[in-house]
């Protein structure tokens, strides 16, 4: 299985960049929880951090796509510098209100600043595509870039409230901020994998690919698919509570997360030759039967086994849905559309995250598997929209950077 990875690192620069990348996006997954940890320390109120938390997701969710587009077109050195400065002056903007106590306006603005924060995982799969469009490697760089963003996701959290609790509130803040910089810097100056810009000459590719229907339906599938993380990451910690048992839940949290890895690293390492959406449809089945199980559960153990099931077939569905993307959009608009998808994955997250800790309160934590039941009902009729799409175009090529820019 080590074999395909081990050709994607025979291109010079390939390790410098995934290096540069996988610590470029650690500070993503640290802010969200940060934020909440830190100003629920320092004002008292879970309902301000939550809806500052929640200011910088959506910012990030919106913009972030837009940055992506900027940097189709100028280049991922120019925006990158750009958006990080943006980025930062709102980390800094948050950490100095909430140590001085500011009004509560001024943390929103700061949250707004630090939502600019540009998508990392994109840049590293678009100068992976760069490399290796057109070739079977390309499934093994996008497998391999999941699990990296598994990896910062496991790592990002609890080493932000670790900080924020531990050290002074506004330490995981501060160690985002200067993780960032680092991380963008290192990235900014690996020139040579960098894809080179795509200036929009024509006025159909200076348009979104939001626009196009695959990329809306590709994107809405991946939150409903955040839906089911985020639900599962809140659920399983009250789950454990309820059982007088809070520490097991980050065992079954990473049982979640290595489910995720391992089936990555071997979908990754697998050349299928069925067509892409009936991958995908294959995909999105198997992950809406994988949230039945958590409906059952009745201890620990068993929630760490529904769980590490229903993680196995998330990293596989995520990938193939970005090799979607890259075969369905435009070359030059290809960061602004897996950017999308990457967005449409922390809007569910939070989504579900938000939704789930509702049910929680006001029912119950067994309440909570219910909205993953949903999701996963909304991943298969979603994923059946998407694979109606995708045949289509399969079928007439010449429709997809034509006809489907004005879908």
């Amino acid at each position: 299985m080590a074999t395909p990875y081990r050709e994607l690192f025979q291109a010079p620069g390939t390790k410098a960049f995934t290096l540069a990348g996988l610590i470029a996006r650690v500070p993503l997954p640290m802010t969200g929880i940060g934020i909440i940890t830190m100003l629920s320390q320092q004002y008292g109120s879970y309902a301000l951090a939550g809806m500052v938390s929640a200011t910088f997701v959506l910012t990030y969710a919106l913009v972030s796509p837009q940055i992506s587009r900027l940097v189709d077109q100028h280049g991922q050195r120019r925006v990158l510098r750009v958006a990080t400065f943006i980025s930062v002056t709102g980390l800094l903007t948050l950490i100095s209100c909430s140590f001085y106590g500011a009004p509560y306006w001024s943390l929103f603005i700061g949250a707004l600043l630090a939502g600019f924060m540009p998508s990392m995982s994109a840049m590293l799969r678009a100068r992976w595509s760069w490399l290796y469009r057109g070739q079977p490697r390309l499934q093994a760089a996008y497998s391999l870039e999941t699990v990296f963003d598994e990896v910062t996701f496991i790592v990002g959290p609890p080493l932000s409230v670790g900080l924020s609790v531990m050290v002074q509130p506004q330490a995981a803040l501060v160690v985002a901020a200067l993780i960032l910089l680092l991380g963008a810097s290192a990235l900014s100056a690996q020139r040579a994998t960098e894809p080179p810009a795509q200036p929009q000459e024509s006025h159909e590719h200076s348009r979104s690919v939001i626009r196009m229907a695959s990329v809306r339906l590709l994107t809405l599938l991946m939150v409903a698919m955040g839906v089911i993380v985020g639900t599962v990451d809140v659920v399983s910690v009250a789950f454990a509570q309820d059982l007088d048992r809070p520490a097991a839940a980050s065992f079954v949290l990473s049982a979640y997360a290595i489910g995720s890895c391992v089936s990555g690293l071997v979908f990754g390492a697998l050349q299928l030759k069925a067509p892409l959406h009936r991958q995908l449809l294959l995909g999105t089945l198997a992950t809406t039967a994988t949230t039945a199980p958590l409906m059952a559960v009745e201890s620990i153990p068993s929630l760490a086994v529904a769980v590490l099931v229903a993680g196995l077939f998330f990293a596989p569905t995520m990938i193939v849905a970005m090799t979607s993307i890259e075969r369905s959009v435009p070359e030059q608009n290809l960061t602004e559309g897996m950017t999308w998808l990457l967005a449409g994955l922390n809007v569910g997250v939070a989504l579900g995250a938000a939704v789930s800790g509702q049910l929680v309160d006001e029912i119950s934590a067994r309440a909570g598997f219910y909205l993953s039941l949903s999701a996963g009902a909304a991943v298969l009729a979603i994923g059946l929209l998407a694979w109606m799409r995708l045949r289509a175009d399969a079928l007439t090529p010449s429709r997809q950077c034509d006809s489907t820019l004005s879908s």
